[in-house]
């Protein structure tokens, strides 16, 4: 009797277990379809919107508000909407150019994030995500396994995780050295360049296209001298582009307090097409972002993430 009772419960655990097994999965595969169809359905409305930017002028003041809430569900991570994204950065350069011909009141403002990724990035990323804002991440890979302000966690996966956000990753050469050699010549700066570009790739990929200059491009012909030309043409070559920012709230250096970086924002901020230079490092930028990404959006500004064929984007 016993040994036929513990067949019993054998069988009646196992038949448990089974049905277990089949909800989880069943679970995971819905969520799975429900996330494609969302990213899907974001992604078309971003291309007819951008469509009707470019045809319809006269009609952006009452198209305002559902205009830059499907502007900033933009995504670019799912393989499945690559060619919707492609229309949409297709579309974006002919907003920019009505936008410098001042044939409308829009204005554009791109937020970076340099030398990158930190613990504190999730945070940014929480932030992003919360205000529905794209943005865009210039990254360096050296020592960043281990996150530079939080030595209990890793940053390996933030790379993945800036993607999956729906973020433009994008090259700040793996090591950031700007006094250890990086500007000695034009090969020393692309291995640089590609020891990060495969590194992105192998976290995320993505092969990214577009590339910060250590210090900016002041910095980099500075310290260059006469190989800039040379490092200018191996970027075009290999298919990159670079940008410098229009704006920034200073925290690459001394930033006081709250106030400071502030003001140092709003002053810089008045170009109809910025790129605002930031670093997901900095507790005051950090703290600062919300009521950045709310004025930006009080002066009229879409937000959106870099993309190569941005005017912004030197080639």
């Amino acid at each position: 009797m016993e040994e036929s009772q513990r067949k019993t419960r054998k069988s009646f655990i196992f038949i448990i277990i089974i049905l277990l097994v089949i909800i989880i999965l069943s679970y995971i595969t819905i969520n799975n379809y429900l996330n494609y169809a969302s990213h899907l359905k974001t992604n078309n409305e971003l291309t007819a919107k951008l469509l009707l930017i470019k045809n319809e002028t006269n009609e952006y003041n009452q198209k305002k508000d559902s205009l830059i809430s499907e502007l900033n569900d933009l995504t670019n991570i799912d393989e499945t909407t690559k060619n919707t994204k492609e229309k949409v950065f297709n579309l974006a350069p002919q907003v920019e150019n009505r936008i410098t011909k001042k044939e409308t009141n829009y204005k554009i403002a791109y937020i970076t994030f340099d030398d990158g990724p930190y613990y504190s990035t999730d945070r940014v990323l929480n932030i992003l995500k919360e205000y529905k804002v794209k943005a865009t991440f210039f990254t360096i890979g050296q020592d960043k396994d281990i996150c530079y302000d939080n030595k209990n966690y890793s940053c390996k996966d933030t790379y993945k995780k800036i993607v999956d956000n729906g973020h433009t990753i994008a090259n700040h050469t793996y090591s950031h050295g700007i006094f250890r050699g990086l500007y000695n010549n034009a090969d020393s700066f692309m291995y640089q360049v590609k020891l990060q570009e495969d590194l992105i790739k192998n976290r995320t990929g993505i092969k990214t296209n577009i590339i910060r200059f250590p210090g900016g491009s002041a910095t980099a012909r500075a310290l260059a001298g006469s190989s800039v030309d040379s490092i200018l043409s191996q970027l075009k070559n290999n298919g990159y582009g670079w940008v410098d920012w229009t704006a920034q709230d200073g925290d690459g250096g001394y930033l006081p307090n709250y106030d400071t970086a502030w003001n140092n924002f709003t002053s810089t901020i008045n170009e109809n097409i910025e790129v605002i230079l930031f670093h997901d490092y900095d507790k005051t930028t950090i703290s600062m972002l919300p009521n950045a990404i709310k004025y930006l959006e009080d002066n009229n500004y879409i937000l959106l993430p870099l993309f190569y064929g941005s005017i912004k984007v030197n080639k």
